[in-house]
């Protein structure tokens, strides 16, 4: 149903999208949803899933029987005489052949099967570890828009409460309550401000072009995101202080403990090359020669016959076959050798990979309760520096303070704000890492 649900939203977009631009709005779990079903890195793991799938049976069918037939035909233009002057030998022939072979005893298929059941493992962990790491994507580009939306907010509202300070600034001057200066500050901060929402808007506008690629989106689709990071605030609040750092079932890490396991496999059937193998067999065939001979002279020379019919042998056999390998040249001995040199260099490579997920893991789980304290600290700073702009404000309508008190105070104001939305965002980023390194999806 659930895949369904995905088919049939798709197909009504990709209409929609034909017809004109079309706007969607997308939560959270919906584009991960998406994401899984449509993005082409997880069509091409599932697609390695069943390939894998199709090397087994191939696996299977070499401890089938296997039957062949053929048949050949003949024209002699050259033929066997006897005496130099009596054809012993007809101008046509021809033959057919059954031949059937049935494994007894095949111990490398029996290991190659068991490698196939590893390298099948090692596809559904690389589909895994593909989702776990779209998901990732698709979290962090997802906050990082939300991000950039709310600073954008908080850009344009300060570029609203600059704009009012501008005229009320005009305003006190025609009356001789300001000078020009304090005018011409208030506009060069207004100025200032401009670059920045323009860096902005294109910012967000790129991250959706590159999220609407993760999630496999038309590009004329628009797109729309629920929410907002300070929705994250309760579940931040409500974070423990104990964080699983087990790595167990970390990706990386068990793909190449697959990788690992079908070396070994392979060492395991590179073995059995030294290990007789038994089977077996039977023959059928069927030959017809044109007969040239009439019969026999009454002192024992063949004579020529004029029915030229054909002379048929039909033999069958059947038996055991037994192949006992016993010299190969070394060539066995050498490749046993490359293996195990393959799998020291990928224990190796696991070992030093575990010892940076350890590191990985821990970094993420500092960089979580960090940001958390980040967050809090700039929650508390957004209401001071609030109480500290109003406080400002009213000295400057006032005239008991400068212009300079109020920009001072607009821009802590501003980078308050901002700063506590990258707080959360650095939350949200450094969970969806943690989640990535231990191995989860959420």
């Amino acid at each position: 149903m659930r895949k369904i649900a995905i088919i049939c939203f798709t197909a009504a977009m990709t209409v929609t999208a034909n017809a004109q631009s079309s706007k969607i709005d997308l939560s959270l779990d919906k584009a991960i949803e998406i994401a899984l079903d449509e993005n082409p890195t997880i069509k091409v793991a599932n697609m390695e899933i069943i390939r894998q799938d199709y090397v087994r049976k191939e696996t299977v069918g070499n401890l089938l029987p296997s039957l062949s037939a053929g048949g050949t035909y003949s024209r002699n233009i050259l033929k066997q005489k006897l005496g130099g002057s009596i054809d012993i030998q007809g101008s046509n022939s021809i033959a057919g052949q059954v031949n059937l072979n049935v494994p007894l005893f095949a111990p490398g298929i029996y290991r190659t099967l068991k490698m196939n059941d590893e390298q099948q493992l090692a596809a559904l962990e690389a589909a895994r570890g593909s989702k776990i790491t779209l998901a990732n994507e698709v979290k962090k580009a997802y906050y990082g828009i939300l991000m950039s939306q709310e600073s954008l907010d908080v850009l344009l509202s300060s570029e609203k409460t600059i704009s009012e300070t501008v005229e009320n600034t005009r305003i006190m001057l025609k009356n001789g309550l300001s000078s020009e200066y304090d005018l011409i500050t208030a506009e060069v901060q207004l100025s200032n401000l401009k670059p920045t929402i323009i860096q902005t808007k294109s910012a967000i506008t790129v991250s959706k072009m590159v999220f609407k690629m993760l999630l496999s989106l038309p590009e004329n689709v628009s797109i729309e995101l629920t929410g907002e990071l300070n929705d994250y605030k309760d579940q931040i609040i409500a974070t423990g202080t104990v964080f699983n750092s087990d790595i167990a079932n970390n990706s990386e890490l068990r793909s190449l403990e697959f990788q690992e396991n079908i070396l070994e496999s392979q060492l395991k059937v590179m073995k059995t090359q030294r290990m007789p193998s038994l089977s077996a067999f039977g023959n059928f065939s069927i030959s017809g020669e044109e007969n040239v001979f009439g019969g026999f002279s009454s002192g024992g020379t063949p004579t020529a016959s004029a029915d030229n019919g054909l002379i048929w042998q039909k033999p069958l056999a059947v038996g055991l076959k037994l192949s006992v390998p016993i010299f190969s040249g070394l060539t066995n001995v050498n490749r046993e050798k490359q293996l195990r040199n393959s799998i020291d260099q990928l224990q190796l490579q696991r070992d030093y990979l575990q010892e940076g997920k350890i590191v990985e893991v821990n970094s993420s789980i500092n960089e979580i309760f960090t940001a958390r304290e980040q967050m809090f600290a700039n929650e508390k700073t957004v209401g001071q520096a609030q109480k500290a702009y109003n406080i400002s404000g009213t000295r400057y309508k006032a005239g008991a303070g400068t212009i300079l008190e109020l920009n001072s105070a607009e821009l802590s104001l501003t980078q308050a704000k901002l700063n506590y939305t990258q707080a959360i965002y650095n939350y949200l980023s450094a969970q969806s890492e943690y989640e990535k390194v231990i191995g989860e999806i959420k």
